[in-house]
């Protein structure tokens, strides 16, 4: 296990490189949500999910919905990481002529389960996912992330009572805490605590842990998997833009990528 959360870490760094060279070359993008989110999806991608870069449409494949779809740079450079496409699309990310657009696309990204962006709507549609897997009798399961500031609309949690009344235990949401979303701290913005007894009282198993420690997701992710009767939810405990020291949970980078100076001092950081 030691050889396997060290390999997650070297990807984490890896990627987290490109995250911010792909939004830099941009000038346009989400870092911050993006370097929050990565050592979940990484986790995910790399030790958790089964999944077939050769094969996409794989219907025994493990699911994934981005519904927090800002966050795309996070997901196409863990897709590019594992094969999905080559790893020189990064860098027209965002270009008229990409298929990278600025929220994920099923219809053009190899890979990407769900097209997303409208905050608010994965869930439902991971819902669906893992309802449909029940009914097909077929034992794939469903990871969705939000963000926390996502928690924030209403059709978060009339899915999560859908989900928790039809027994989706295929089903595991993973919440990126970072605390801060577009406008400032979400507890300033519109409360969301006490985020894990809301989802604990919709009838959801709910387990807390620090979003960035990979020994810790690998034990949620296992521990989400062997529960029964009803869905998870994972209250990841992160930090927005994650290994940069003058990136981190600061607000402005939520929507606002690195200027090339800025990039150089960053990449330091990440060697």
């Amino acid at each position: 296990m030691d050889d396997v959360i060290e390999n997650l870490k070297n990807k984490s760094k890896v990627i987290r490189k490109s995250i911010l060279e792909m939004t830099t070359k941009a000038a346009s993008g989400h870092p911050g949500g993006s370097m929050s989110a990565l050592d979940v999806i990484v986790t995910l991608y790399f030790y958790k999910m089964r999944h077939n870069p050769k094969d996409p449409n794989w219907s025994e494949r493990d699911r994934f919905v981005l519904s927090k779809g800002h966050a795309s740079p996070a997901l196409y450079s863990v897709l590019a990481e594992a094969g999905y496409f080559a790893k020189e699309e990064l860098g027209r990310f965002r270009h008229i002529d990409s298929f990278l657009e600025g929220h994920p696309c099923r219809k053009t990204v190899p890979g990407v389960d769900v097209s997303t962006g409208s905050l608010g709507q994965g869930l439902s549609i991971a819902c669906g996912l893992a309802l449909a897997g029940k009914l097909d009798k077929m034992d794939y399961r469903v990871y969705a992330m939000l963000g926390d500031g996502e928690c924030q609309e209403g059709q978060i949690w009339e899915a999560a009572m859908a989900a928790s009344h039809y027994g989706l235990d295929n089903l595991c949401v993973i919440v990126d805490r970072n605390s801060l979303q577009i406008d400032g701290n979400t507890e300033e913005v519109m409360a969301v605590e006490p985020l894990s007894e809301k989802w604990s009282s919709f009838g959801w198993n709910t387990l807390s842990i620090n979003g960035h420690n990979h020994s810790e997701i690998i034990k949620a992710l296992d521990d989400a998997s062997l529960l029964k009767g009803a869905p998870t939810a994972i209250i990841a405990h992160t930090t927005k833009g994650k290994g940069v020291s003058f990136m981190e949970n600061v607000c402005e980078y939520h929507g606002k990528p690195l200027n090339k100076d800025q990039l150089c001092e960053a990449l330091k950081e990440l060697i």
